[in-house]
């Protein structure tokens, strides 16, 4: 089969090989995939660039969710069938025409899915689900900032925050995409690449009062956040996309801009700063993990979810793919097919 292999740090169109391996085979609670394709997420940009720190040693194949059909099951795995169509999360593996997972990572999907909803629905809505259903545990009518709102993960929690009926401030990089963010339900939008958010966000709330913040920025977004949480209210950091495609001193420059924080003073004002990483969660507790993969799908039939199409590259286009996501051009999911 082919696979996509990480051999190098670095920029897209250097760091990918093509190679022939053998199929794989699946343990007794795993099922064997044949993908029809994978999805990109920022954390395949970070594997790139060489600081996922719990990513193998290069040359690997990337890559954490596919969709296709069930090629071959475990003696352990009683809930699916051969030939059954899955979206399934993989613990890297999921650049190649076949992947192993386990079971409890995957969920039965609609033949008439599209690709690229499968693949949504997977990383994105999960992580979106687990972060707001369970991390903030959001009510109704609270007030939320949902930051990169108009990408994947953030489209998600856009819809679920509607869903339970909370005032939504929606944050993009991209002035086209304010007019689209309204039209879905945002009560204001924030253009970050020309407007101070924390700034934008006190002239419309003097006293702050925010309940929940969703962050994938990182940064000094995250400090400023803290500051507009009311006394309960809780932050969710599950991505760090400013140190993403930039130089050392960047880097260094934007973890700073986190802040350092003692757990006294969360104490003492009541706010929560709480961090995602649905590998981990995958990793030790996969039973959470079926139950997110369970309700985003049942919020999927309901119409809640509603994956946007994006963008689907042949596979031979992996570098472009990887480049299109970096210059924050994908308004949904991209996704790459064999």
């Amino acid at each position: 089969m082919k696979a996509i292999f990480l051999v190098r740090k670095g920029k897209p169109e250097n760091a990918f090989e093509f190679r022939e391996i053998a199929v794989p085979t699946p343990k007794q609670n795993e099922i064997l995939i044949k993908v029809e394709g994978f999805g990109l997420n920022f954390a395949d940009l970070v594997a790139r660039e060489g600081m996922y720190r719990d990513a193998p040693p290069r040359p690997f194949v990337p890559g954490y969710e596919v969709v296709g059909t069930i090629e071959k099951i475990g003696s352990d795995v009683k809930h699916f069938k051969t030939g059954a169509r899955v979206t399934a999360m993989t613990r890297f593996g999921g650049y190649a025409e076949y992947a192993v997972t386990d079971a409890r990572a995957a969920v039965s999907i609609p033949n008439d899915l599209s690709l690229i909803a499968g693949c949504a629905l997977t990383t994105q809505y999960c992580t979106a689900y687990y972060s707001a259903a369970i991390a903030a545990s959001v009510s109704e009518h609270e007030r939320v900032i949902v930051h990169s709102a108009a990408g994947g993960v953030g489209s998600a929690l856009l819809q679920y925050c509607l869903h339970k009926n909370c005032e939504v401030i929606a944050t993009t990089g991209s002035e086209h995409k304010r007019k689209m963010l309204l039209d879905q339900g945002a009560s204001f939008v924030i253009n970050t690449s020309t407007e101070v958010f924390s700034e934008s966000v006190r002239r419309v709330y003097p006293q702050g009062g925010i309940d929940v913040i969703f962050d994938a920025l990182g940064g000094k977004f995250v400090r400023k956040g803290i500051s507009l949480l009311a006394a309960g209210g809780r932050i969710v950091t599950y991505g760090a996309s400013q140190m993403t495609g930039v130089n050392l001193l960047q880097r260094i420059s934007a973890a700073l801009q986190f802040g350092i924080y003692h757990p006294a003073q969360f104490m003492m004002t009541s706010k929560s700063l709480i961090g995602v990483n649905m590998l981990k969660i995958a990793d030790e507790r996969p039973l959470v993990l079926k139950r997110c993969l369970d309700e985003v799908m049942d919020l999927f039939h309901k119409g809640v979810f509603k994956p946007s199409e994006g963008k689907v590259f042949p596979a031979s286009q992996i570098a472009t793919a990887h480049k299109f996501l970096q210059e924050r051009k994908a308004t949904g999911k991209v996704a790459l097919e064999w």
